[in-house]
Parts: C-alpha cells; structure tokens; sequence
C-alpha cells in the first residue's frame, strides 16, 4: 500500500509539474509581447512613419485594454472552468498576435493590440487563479515563484532574440515567432491540465452584482489597495531606467541589454528561491524583509551618479530580484486572500487594477522627469522618493490582507486526473479528462 500510495503522490506531483510548465511558458509568451513592443520603436516609427504620441498608443492600446477587459471578466469568469476559460483566452491572444504580425499600417497595428490586451490581460490573472486553485496554501508560494520564471527568461532571452529577429528580418517577425511558439501549448493544455470545474455549481449573481460584490469586501478592497502600492512603487520608475542609465549614468545603448540579460538571470535563480522561503517562513514574513530592500534599491538607481557600467549593472540587477521578490510574496497573499468560488473573477479584476495602476504610474513618473538641453534626465530622484514611500506602505497594507481559505478547490481534480492514470494505460487518461470538461 505505501508504494501504491508513493506512485499515486508522484502521479500528482508531475501533474502539478506540467501545469506549472504550461502557465509559466504562456507566462513568458505573453511577457514578451508586450514588451518587445517598446525597443521596436524606432523601426516602427520609421516604417510606420509615426511620430511618438503615435507610438505611445500603440504600446498603451495595449494596457487600457487589458484593464478594460480584466473589469468586465472579473463578472463572468467564475461562471466557466478554468481550463476551458484558459484555452479561450490564449487562442484569442494568439490570434491577435497573429493580427499584429500581419497588420499592414499604422491603425490596423494599433486594433491588433487592443484586441491582443483584451485576451492578454486576463491570462494573467486566470494563470494565478489556477494555481491558486491546483496548489494548497502552504505550497503556493514556491508555485507563484515558478510561474514568476515566465517574466526572467523574457527578460534574458525572450526580449534580446524578439529584437535581434525585429532588427534582422522586421517588426513583424517577432509576432510570427511567439504565435509558433504559443501554438504546441495550447495544443497541450487539454491534456496537461484538469477541467478545473470544481467552482461550478455556485449560484453566482448578475454580472454587474458581481462586479460590486468583488469590490465591495474589505479583504479585497485591501488587496487591490497593495496591488496599486505595488506598481506605483515600481512602474513609477522602470520605464525610465534605461534612458537615465544612458544619459546621466554613462552607458551606451548598445550595452542597455546587458542590464536585462543579468537582471533576468539573477531573478531566474532567485525566484524558486524566495517562492521556498515564503512557504517555509510565511508570505508575510518573507515580504516584509524583501520590500524594504526594494525601496532601497529604488533610491539607489535613481540617484545612480555616472558610474562604471558593472555598478550600474549590479544595482540594476538586485533591483528586479527584490522587485520580483516582493512581488511573488504578494502575489502569494493576494491569491490566497479570496474565497474559491470568487477566486477567478477577483483576480481578473485585480489584473484589471493592476494595468491600471501601471499606467498612472509611468505617467506619474513621466510628468516628474525633466530633459535638460543637453538630454540629461532630472528629478528622477524625486520619481525614486515616491517609488520608495509607496514601496514602504506596502508593508503597512500587506498586513492588512487575510487569508480566506486554506486548501484549494482542485485537490479533487488533481486526485481524479491520477487515478485515471493509475487505472488506464497511457492513452485514456487524456480521454478521460477531455471528457471532463
């Protein structure tokens, strides 16, 4: 019987395994998407023949369609299984990708990427929603900082090839390659991942209730009152970095990649790393430590005279390591700071607050910054004091965030998935989870 049981928990544990592969990997995906955007610019604004503002749209269609989008799922998602709402969302992500790589002007351009927000903005919060869903309390945090991964190997692969192909074969390539790319998992999903239906059955309320109820509870208002610190703390200043680093700190733009290349590397290691330690020593705990580095190390970068390029480097990289640090503790919190059957829809619209958020704070530190004659950026160190106060409250509002429950929904599903393996050759699990759905 103990080996038995053995197999059948080694049968859960590679389940789990694969689905956090498949989320982690459309993690990176849709990463990259949006963010090979912005050092594609000048290629799009001279073969576009667009000017900036023209540019900035296409890059914020993006971010205010994935809010909008993130509100209104926030009232239908829980109505769906999640894995069925999964594979909807990333086929319509795919497509408008596609639309993006094909897109013959300027305005055609701009409605492929509102149409690829509209789907990418809620993958996200549907990923955490699945792990929130698949993995239990005291193992969530190691899950959240696997799926973090996604956001490192964009940072040190995804986005330097996305802009070798752009730069080498055109603004279009890029797109070709994620769509290839993001193919093989969708084709996956239905295999790898279980219907993730147990939330149905709940007598859920009319949409626009639903989108009162979700903001109406204390515990939520809470956590998305730490989402907004959290961007404000950290999109206030990220987007500005590598124009200060090359007119005040000294460093050229060839060299700007090597900043995200380390920066990448360093929080692919550290991420499984911090995701252990808060199981093993509280979310709570493990953030409170982290997020008074990060306000530090905001302070530093922005006030980051002209140095030697490995300095700039260095402090650049503990940076996004304590950022996505903070970030996976919260996360953490946040997802488990939710009742089961609301899970789906309170995350997409915490997705949906938090692209709000990011677009308030990069145009916050905008208005901040000045440019001298000479393109010398000034009062970014203003922009790094506000970075690091809301950084600081953070520490105040994480506490305020409870948890709501302390085993997922799906330990079921999971369990259902592995005796069908247990009892069936190799072929009928996958049938039988289909049917599932």
């Amino acid at each position: 019987m103990q080996g038995l049981s053995d197999d059948y928990t080694k049968r859960i544990q590679r389940r789990e395994r694969l689905v956090l592969f498949i989320l982690a990997a459309v993690q990176f995906t849709t990463i990259v998407d949006f963010m090979i955007v912005m050092p594609l610019g000048p290629q799009l604004m001279r073969t576009l023949n667009i000017g900036t503002a023209e540019f900035g749209l296409i890059v914020s269609s993006y971010t205010f369609a994935a809010g909008f989008s993130g509100l209104l799922a926030s009232a239908v998602v829980d109505r769906f299984a999640r894995r069925s709402t999964f594979m909807v969302l990333y086929a319509g992500f795919l497509l408008g990708t596609l639309l993006c790589a094909i897109a013959p002007s300027y305005f055609t351009l701009v409605a492929a990427r509102t149409a690829t927000g509209i789907f990418g903005g809620i993958l996200g919060g549907m990923a955490m929603t699945i792990v929130g869903d698949v993995f239990p309390e005291e193992r969530r945090g190691r899950a959240t900082g696997a799926l973090m991964t996604g956001f490192a190997l964009a940072s040190v692969a995804g986005v330097p090839l996305g802009l070798f192909l752009g730069n080498n074969f055109g603004w279009h390539v890029p797109f070709i390659a994620l769509v290839i790319a993001g193919v093989p998992l969708l084709v996956l999903t239905p295999y790898a991942m279980p219907p993730l239906n147990e939330h149905l059955g709940k007598v859920h309320s009319h949409p626009i209730r639903s989108i009162i109820e979700t903001f109406s509870f204390a515990n939520h208002l809470n956590a998305f009152a730490l989402t907004v610190a959290l961007m404000m703390g950290s999109f206030s200043v990220f987007p500005y970095v590598s124009a200060f680093f090359v007119a005040n700190v000294g460093m050229t733009e060839q060299q700007l990649p090597v900043i995200y290349i380390v920066g990448g590397a360093l929080t692919l290691v550290a991420s499984p790393i911090v995701g252990k330690l808060t199981d093993q020593y509280g979310k709570l705990t493990i953030y409170r430590i982290i997020a008074p580095m990060s306000g530090v190390l905001l302070l530093a970068i922005t006030h980051l005279p002209r140095v030697h390029v490995a300095i700039a480097v260095c402090v650049f990289g503990a940076l996004m390591v304590t950022n996505v640090g903070r970030m996976i503790a919260a996360m953490a919190m946040i997802t488990g700071s939710v009742e089961p059957h609301r899970r789906g829809g309170f995350l997409s619209a915490n997705a949906a607050v938090q692209h709000m958020a990011c677009g308030v704070a990069s145009y916050l530190g905008g208005v901040m910054i000045t440019q001298t004659a000479d393109n010398r950026i000034e009062h970014f160190g203003h922009v790094g004091w506000m970075a690091a106060l809301f950084t600081m409250a953070t520490l105040w509002l994480a506490g305020r965030v409870r948890l709501a429950e302390n085993s997922p929904i799906t330990a079921q599903s999971i369990s259902l998935a592995a005796a069908a393996e247990a009892a069936v050759d190799a072929s009928e699990p996958i049938a039988i989870a289909a049917d599932q759905d």
